[in-house]
């Protein structure tokens, strides 16, 4: 029989899954030399977030097949050692999504009747009643910052206390959204209609104080914020600035930017109300947490393929030169894509012309959906698990072949559609390295990757020294730009690549710029 070590504890539920199949030993008490000393005896390992996997632990696995990590995050998993040693991960990302949409809604309800405070005035032996009006739900509007597993489970939920639903989400499809009763719109757009704003987007560098100090003013006067997802995605400073100038309402706080918040002045704030990260601390959702690594680990061990798989796919020796470069610049065609559209994609389109039409383009499309993802979910995204994201969040992809590259041998083409028309974005392998060659529908040519910046600016004189002017002055240094535009003094588009990354006052005065419509920062 396989030997599964189980390093830290799992529900009763998972280790029964387990002991079926396999003999299973728990042991919670190893430090890491004691993991390495024993590893060796094992087939499979399974912890959660406080045994660090590293290279070297893993390297100590000989017979190792699989890592199971009980919940969403692999963090403390090196992957990249995984996968170079063949060593499956698999964890459980769909575990807590309805524990965590159930707090969700218990914080909108107490947000609305003041429950936390009302409880507290009681005990201390007060009778309040007066003090805490609040207000119905019903037809109030609920804005979710993130529609994918938990945002999905919050929607129905909300729905079903007749609230109406506006989400910002770029690669959720529309279809998905109205099977959801919920209406799409762009990120501005759902900040300002929204009486309550729940967010539930992973802690990426894309979505660090992703509500900071711009976004709050954004929001309606008098609304309230929930955020049951990661602390880092609020400015914490800026909101609670925004809720003593009067601006917001309340917000109600299950993750903070250090845990525990010690010294957080929004803790203990009579209009905020602040849990010890609850999100998955449910009976079920343990239970579930357990069987789903169960599972995982048991399909991986008979030489399946798990349903939450997180490493990379094998390609073929025989493809692997042609394929090899052209996935990379998938997956980093699929970022750039997910970067700058910002409004909802009815469906994607990938073209695959010359030489790319004489192979099997799996990888390729599983690394487009990759890049695509990547910037938008809670768990790591990887080429194996795209597919089951992608599916899950509705998104539509069609893919065309053809053997005409025109002037290149091979031409990799990512199409966006919206309700104002195709964004293209297309790429080539130069000189062994991924280069776009069309962003946006703007004829430029830059290898995408490092910090870069790009403007969507009316073609004036002196752009580019204003740009580079700001640029200067906040000591960022210009690798190399490229301009594209559609005509002499009209629409153009700036590419920069930078060897630092953009300070956020930077970006404010760029869009402070009267030519320049949009600026934006991207790390591919």
């Amino acid at each position: 029989m396989d030997r599964i070590l189980v390093a830290e504890p799992i529900a009763e539920e998972g280790l029964a899954r387990l002991r079926a199949a396999a003999r299973v030993d728990v042991r919670t008490d190893l430090d890491k030399a004691g993991l390495i000393a024993i590893l060796p005896e094992y087939d499979a390992l399974i912890v959660r977030s406080a045994t660090k996997v590293t290279a070297d632990v893993l390297a100590a696995g000989t017979r190792l097949r699989v890592v199971g990590r009980a919940g969403t995050g692999v963090d403390n998993i090196d992957l990249d050692a995984a996968t170079r040693q063949g060593i499956m991960v698999v964890n459980a990302p769909a575990s807590n999504s309805v524990a965590v949409a159930e707090l969700t809604i218990g914080l909108i309800l107490s947000l609305a009747r003041h429950i936390p405070q009302a409880h507290s005035t009681v005990v201390a032996g007060k009778w309040e009643r007066n003090r805490f009006m609040g207000f119905e739900v019903r037809n109030k509007t609920l804005g979710l910052v993130g529609l994918g597993r938990i945002g999905a489970e919050v929607a129905r939920r909300a729905r079903g206390l007749e609230m109406h639903v506006v989400a910002y989400d770029p690669v959720v499809s529309t279809e998905r959204a109205l099977q959801l009763g919920v209406t799409l719109a762009p990120l501005e757009e759902v900040l300002a209609q929204a009486d309550i704003v729940s967010l539930h987007v992973p802690l990426i560098d894309s979505t660090r104080n992703l509500i900071n100090a711009m976004r709050l003013a954004q929001m309606k006067r008098g609304a309230y914020l929930i955020n049951a997802a990661r602390g880092g995605v609020v400015d914490e400073t800026a909101l609670l600035e925004a809720i003593n100038g009067g601006h917001l309402a309340g917000a109600a706080l299950d993750t903070y930017s250090t845990e525990p918040p010690v010294g957080n002045p929004l803790v203990g704030h009579p209009r905020v109300i602040t849990l010890p990260h609850l999100g998955a601390s449910t009976v079920e959702a343990q239970a579930l947490t357990g069987v789903d690594v169960a599972e995982g680990v048991l399909v991986a061990l008979s030489g399946g393929s798990p349903h939450y798989a997180v490493n990379a796919p094998y390609i073929p020796p025989e493809h692997r030169g042609l394929v090899a470069p052209y996935v990379d610049l998938g997956r980093r065609l699929g970022m750039l894509c997910a970067g700058l559209v910002h409004d909802p994609v009815h469906n994607f389109e990938i073209e695959y012309r010359g030489e790319l039409a004489t192979v099997d383009t799996t990888p390729v499309r599983l690394a487009v959906l990759q890049g695509l993802l990547a910037g938008t979910r809670e768990e790591r995204v990887t080429p194996v698990n795209a597919p089951i994201l992608a599916r899950e969040l509705g998104l539509k992809l069609t893919e065309f072949s053809t053997e005409d590259a025109g002037n290149f041998s091979g031409l990799l083409v990512l199409r966006a559609q919206t309700s104002d028309g195709a964004r293209e974005f297309a790429g080539t392998i130069l000189r062994g390295e991924p280069h776009v060659v069309e962003a946006d529908g703007f004829w430029v040519t830059f290898v995408p990757a490092g910090p870069m910046l790009f403007t969507y600016h009316r073609d004036r004189p002196g752009m580019i020294g204003k740009v580079g002017t700001l640029l200067g002055e906040a000591d960022v240094n210009i690798a190399s730009m490229d301009v594209g535009r559609l005509a002499p003094r009209e629409q153009a588009m700036m590419v920069l690549r930078l060897d630092d990354p953009v300070p956020p006052h930077v970006i404010a005065r760029l869009r402070e710029e009267p030519d320049i419509q949009h600026a934006t920062t991207l790390i591919i």
